[in-house]
């Protein structure tokens, strides 16, 4: 608790700090309530692959009042009007596979950061983290681990929602759960107990209790990790497909899904056997592996940039495994695991897939509208319909032509307040 309290202080002293990077930032919280009216060049819906040329949006505070032809909807008399000029209007992105407590290991490798770098140090980044992520046009990510922050993401997504900071939606899994032995950091002399970037739990009770304390401390989802690079070898499982079970059966029955970071065929297998939602990374993926990813409805976030970007793995093998994917037909959500690169430059990832093989259109959905049903959001996020979050954002250029459009991101809204015009 004394931690917590320590890093919700930071963060009010950081906000006040901080230099708003327009007049809408300060004032964020009486202006959520204002009716606007968008006036775009063209609108993406978020999944329809033809864009919508006149249309016009109506926001009223934090959902969509309407949305389509301007000439067939109601437009309240005292709407604010924002004409778009030659932009393309659309949902806000959505960042599937984020760590905003990390900064890129070009700048400090991951050892020093979690061991050598302070709480309030780390918090202090991610501040700036979140609001890069925001100007970028990503109104949503899911965060996956503190990376020996420990409950630190609970509190920047308070903050984030107290309008203390600005940010992104957050959904968090606070410290991640590993086989014991099996994480970092490494590299120290056996007699050190060095603390971990993720927790350590094994067997029934431990398992048991470390899921229901990371729920009971604000954990929207729990990761695990299924295999890591661990002994003598490279990567390999770790937990076994009973010890899975009962961390998904424990986070179901507080309806909290898993996520599972898994590289190798086996770590995958057990994951989706077990019931998890979602798979990251999948470099080891197989055709029969992704067919009963899709069998089970297990979503899969590839995360390419760490090869593409990061110079993490083999940029090869990403290309053959996606391929594979691709043809498989599983759900593939768009996470990059920004943070090991810069945050801000996540529209990287979405890039990735296009080269990759994905087209445009299948991008640019996977980034919003299959990543809303990914998060069980679906109802709420993802696209320009009437009634869901008025999360939205306008970018230069047709990105369902050409994804590099999501670089030029000249308006910003989330939840009706506007961040950026």
């Amino acid at each position: 608790m004394i931690v917590l309290r320590f890093c919700v202080l930071l963060l009010l002293c950081v906000a006040v700090l901080l230099p708003a990077t327009n007049a809408q930032q300060q004032s964020a919280r009486p202006e959520s309530h204002i009716t606007y009216v968008l006036k775009p060049a063209r609108v993406f819906d978020g999944e329809s692959a033809q864009l919508h040329e006149g249309w016009a949006v109506v926001v009223r505070g934090p959902r969509i009042d309407a949305a389509g032809p301007l000439k067939s909807i109601h437009i309240p008399p005292n709407a604010q009007t924002i004409d778009l000029p030659g932009l393309t209007l659309m949902p806000g992105l959505i960042e599937a596979h984020s760590h905003v407590l990390l900064h890129p290991y070009s700048e400090t490798v991951w050892n020093d950061q979690v061991t050598k770098e302070s709480l309030s140090l780390r918090v202090a980044r991610a501040t700036n983290h979140l609001r890069n992520t925001l100007q970028a046009g990503f109104t949503t990510i899911r965060d996956l681990g503190t990376e020996g922050a420990a409950y630190a993401d609970v509190g920047l997504k308070q903050a984030i929602e107290q309008y203390i900071i600005p940010g992104p939606r957050m959904f968090v899994t606070t410290k991640a759960i590993v086989a014991t032995g099996s994480y970092g950091p490494k590299g120290f002399a056996s007699e050190w107990r060095v603390p971990q970037g993720a927790e350590e739990a094994d067997g029934v009770d431990s398992l048991t209790r470390v899921v229901r304390d990371q729920i009971g401390n604000g954990a929207d989802w729990i990761k695990i990790y299924a295999d890591y690079r661990w002994g003598t070898q490279g990567a390999a499982p770790t937990f076994s497909l009973d010890e899975i079970k009962l961390i998904v059966e424990t986070a179901k029955s507080a309806n909290v899904p898993v996520a599972a970071h898994a590289s190798t065929a086996e770590g995958m297998r057990r994951a989706t056997l077990a019931g998890v939602e979602t798979i990251e990374h999948g470099d080891g993926g197989t055709p029969e592996v992704f067919r009963l990813m899709k069998e089970r409805g297990v979503a899969f976030c590839p995360t390419l940039s760490t090869a593409t970007v990061a110079n993490l793995g083999n940029k090869e093998r990403k290309r053959e495994m996606f391929k594979l994917a691709l043809a498989s037909g599983v759900t593939i959500a768009s996470g990059s695991d920004v943070g090991v690169f810069a945050h801000g430059d996540n529209a990287k990832e979405i890039e990735a897939m296009v080269e990759f093989g994905m087209t445009p259109i299948e991008a640019l959905r996977s980034a919003t509208s299959v990543n809303a049903r990914v998060l069980h959001m679906g109802d709420k996020l993802g696209a320009v319909k009437q009634n869901f979050f008025s999360d939205l954002i306008a970018v230069e250029g047709d990105p369902t032509r050409d994804v590099s459009a999501l670089r030029r991101v000249k308006f910003v809204m989330k939840g009706g307040v506007v961040y950026k015009q």
